[in-house]
């Protein structure tokens, strides 16, 4: 992250009031299986939600504790709806997509990057690809109202083209910190880009997919994207099997 960027997330942690760093373990512990989650601390608990930072599976810098609701609000507020942190809002993007779905949801998606439903709408996975990703869910027993949605850049390539390094570098900490107030017991990476994004890794998708990675306090599992199963429908085995761990691991 340059200068500019960390600045700019460091305002905005200042603007939420916050004035320090929790290195208190606790705060990174997840509830027990079966436990509801956690509300939201008082000023007087001192206690802080995780933020992002550059190594995804160690500690990191903090957001002072505020409702996730008020904290996904804030951090959409900061963002605003017509950013210029990168070069995408001269590439012909509509509008910032930031995220959707619940706030302290147990099971999150990540995918790449908005497509031209999404930049229309401004809500992430509402196109073909969405549909499927909503019929996914639904197999395993949730609703989409149960989960929570965000893409490693929040607006769309010119084209869909994959998103760039810089692109990435501006806006992928804003999801490291959706990730942090939610704080998912299990996150899904669809597709290869979102994978190597959140995982640091060039392992083809094919063989990252199947596997639980640990992440952020949570469970990670890479699988194929929506979009990949409407071109290749037999891969839908596949991913239910992928599904079928994240089940598992929400049942736990």
């Amino acid at each position: 992250m340059d200068r500019e960027t960390l600045a700019a997330h460091l305002e905005f942690f200042r603007e939420l009031g916050a004035d320090g760093v929790s290195r208190d373990p606790e705060w990174r512990e997840r509830a027990e299986p079966g436990n509801a989650p956690p509300g939201p601390a008082t000023p007087d608990d001192g206690a802080f939600v995780e933020a992002a930072g550059d190594d995804v599976t160690g500690p990191a810098p903090a957001v002072p504790a505020m409702a996730p609701a008020d904290a996904l609000r804030a951090l959409a507020t900061h963002i605003g709806p017509d950013c210029t942190r990168c070069k995408l809002h001269a590439l012909g993007r509509r509008q910032v997509v930031f995220g959707v779905g619940h706030p302290q949801a147990r099971l999150m998606f990540v995918g790449e990057a908005p497509g031209e439903d999404e930049d229309r709408q401004g809500e992430p996975f509402v196109g073909r690809a969405g549909q499927l990703l909503t019929k996914i869910i639904e197999a395993i027993g949730m609703t989409r109202e149960q989960v929570y949605i965000a893409n490693i850049i929040k607006c769309r390539p010119p084209g869909n083209r994959n998103p760039e390094p810089d692109e990435v570098a501006s806006c992928e900490p804003f999801l490291f910190e959706q990730i942090a107030v939610v704080r998912p017991r299990v996150v899904v990476a669809l597709g290869k880009f979102a994978a190597h994004s959140l995982l640091r890794t060039t392992e083809p998708i094919t063989k990252l997919r199947g596997r639980v990675f640990d992440f952020r306090g949570g469970s990670l599992i890479p699988t194929f994207h929506p979009a990949y199963l409407l071109r290749n429908p037999p891969a839908k085995r596949e991913v239910w099997e992928d599904m079928k761990k994240v089940r598992d691991l929400l049942q736990a």
